[in-house]
Parts: structure tokens; C-alpha cells; sequence
């Protein structure tokens, strides 16, 4: 727990799911970019996040994800297994992942229409019951349910921090004070929100940019532990650009900028599935090329 714990303090890389030539799940394409990423030197790897396009996946694919990254990392950093949707087939995830030697969960929340905060509560304890002693990290996205009710999901047995994933910095600050201090906030809104969460509370971030840029990552981790702002604010801007791609279509190209990145820097990944927007327009498709050779990233 310890060791998890002081992981989430620094950088929670989320891994791109990586697909062939047909669109099957290719894990092993992952090889290089795992490779690069723990090289520079991030703290953490998630593999079924919502980068991984998690909710595209189906069970077998999400378990082969899982176990394929627990490989390739080695035990080199700490590799989270993302789990999510109905409570079966949760329970059924966390099982697998402690099987096959994830370090860690990071638990979804549950999209679901009709979620009352204690069923959320019955929920997180019972994926953690079935990751039998696998510390969690609760991914919240949706604040509404409240401080209270955050701070009772923080305090289930095995929780180690909370990935915060909404823009509300002073709704964070009233969850930390009224949350156990063992529990570590991480930034769940990549970079470009880092400072203002981190000035708050949270102790780490999480990141998509590691999959194609993960210097960059680590260095603006450098700089908000040393408490340089400004070094963090430049080093952001100069990789803002690649967020705000990412950010266009209602969030739709999130992982399509990602992997139009990778093929870019000859780690080609496959297509997007549906309902991710794939390929890139041709506006959104020169705006990255010119980022990337701007930034010496092409191959």
C-alpha cells in the first residue's frame, strides 16, 4: 500500500489500447511505448482506462489487455488494471487482475443513469473485496454526489487515493479536508489542469501525453514538486496544442490524437472504434503534424 501510495503522487500513465491491421486487440504493440514511458521515467501504468478505450473493449479483450501489460511492465512500475461496468462482470475484472499480478485497481465510475452514492459505496467495497488486498484507486468524474458520500468512498477499506476528474478545484479542497489524509488525490484531467488541482491537493496527475511525449510529462511533474509554477505553466503551453486536439468533438478525440501521435512516430496502434471519432479531419490532422515536428517527435 505504501509503495502505491507514494506511486500516486507522481504521474498515472493511461495506456492506449493498441488494435492490428483488422482491429483486434495487438497488446504487444505496447512494448515500446511502456518501454519509453518507464525509461523517462512515470510512476504508474493503467492499463483499461478511458484512454485504453475501456467501454470499446469487450471482457476478454479487457483481461488480455490486463495481462499483457502486467508483462511488458515487469514489475518496473506499479501497473493499475481498470475496472468498470456492471458489478459481475467488476468483480470477475478485479479477480483477474490480482491473478495475473496487477499491482492495483482503478475503479470507474459507474456511468450508469440511476446511481444512488451508497449503491456506489456497495459497489467499490465489492470490487475491492474481489481484488482480495489489491490497493484501489477510485476514478471520479461526476462530483455530484457530494462531499459526504466522497469522503465515505474514501474511507472503504483498501481505497489508496482518488483520480479527481472534474474542474472543480474548490469541490476537491472540501473532499481532501474531509477525506482521510492517507488517501492520495490524483489531477485525473492530464496536464493542462494539473497546477490548479495540485494547488489544492492533488498530489500527482494523470496522462495521456506519456504514451507519445512522456519527457515532457515527467518534466512538468519535476516542476510542480518543486513547487515552480511558472516552469510547469511553460512547459504545459508548449504541450497544449496536443490537449486541445484531444479535447475537440465533445472530448470524441481524446484517444484519436493519441493514436494518430503514435503512427506518426511509426508506433502505429489501429483505428479508434466507434463511438470515438476516427481519423482525424484534415484541420485536426495538421494541427498535430505540425505540433509534433515543431516538437522533433516524428519518427
Amino acid at each position: 500500500m505504501n509503495r502505491i501510495r507514494m506511486a500516486l503522487t507522481g504521474i498515472s500513465g493511461i495506456l492506449v489500447a493498441p488494435y492490428d491491421s483488422v482491429g483486434e486487440l495487438a497488446p504487444e504493440r505496447l512494448a515500446p511505448i511502456i518501454d519509453r514511458a518507464i525509461g523517462a521515467g512515470v510512476d504508474i501504468l493503467v492499463a483499461n482506462g478511458n484512454t485504453g478505450e475501456f467501454y470499446a473493449l469487450d471482457e476478454a479483450e479487457s483481461q488480455l489487455f490486463t495481462e499483457h501489460s502486467v508483462q511488458l511492465v515487469a514489475g518496473r512500475v506499479p501497473l493499475f488494471a481498470g475496472i468498470g461496468r456492471g458489478i459481475r462482470e467488476a468483480t470477475r475484472a478485479a479477480a483477474h487482475a490480482k491473478s495475473v499480478g496487477a499491482d492495483a485497481l482503478m475503479i470507474h465510475q459507474t456511468p450508469d443513469p440511476f446511481v444512488a452514492p451508497r449503491g456506489l459505496e456497495d459497489y467499490v467495497k465489492r470490487v475491492v473485496e474481489a481484488g482480495d488486498g489489491l490497493p484501489a484507486m477510485l476514478y471520479l468524474r461526476n462530483d455530484a454526489i457530494g462531499t459526504d458520500a466522497i469522503a465515505r468512498l474514501t474511507a472503504i477499506d483498501g481505497v489508496a487515493g482518488v483520480k479527481w476528474a472534474t474542474p472543480n478545484p474548490m469541490n476537491l479542497a472540501r473532499a481532501i479536508d474531509a477525506s482521510s489524509p492517507d488517501v492520495i488525490w490524483v489531477g485525473g484531467l492530464a496536464e493542462v489542469w494539473a497546477p490548479p488541482l495540485c494547488a489544492v491537493g492533488a498530489r500527482g496527475f494523470t496522462s495521456g501525453l506519456i504514451n507519445v511525449w512522456p519527457e515532457r510529462s515527467v518534466a512538468i511533474r519535476d516542476a510542480l514538486n518543486a513547487g515552480d509554477y511558472q516552469q510547469a505553466n511553460t512547459l504545459i503551453a508548449g504541450m497544449r496544442l496536443f490537449e486541445d486536439v484531444r479535447a475537440e468533438e465533445m472530448g470524441g478525440t481524446n484517444v484519436t490524437g493519441v493514436k494518430s501521435a503514435l503512427a506518426l512516430q511509426g508506433l502505429d496502434c489501429g483505428a479508434v472504434r466507434p463511438p470515438g471519432a476516427w481519423p482525424l479531419t484534415g484541420t485536426q490532422a495538421a494541427t498535430l503534424y505540425s505540433f509534433m515536428q515543431d516538437n522533433g517527435l516524428l519518427a
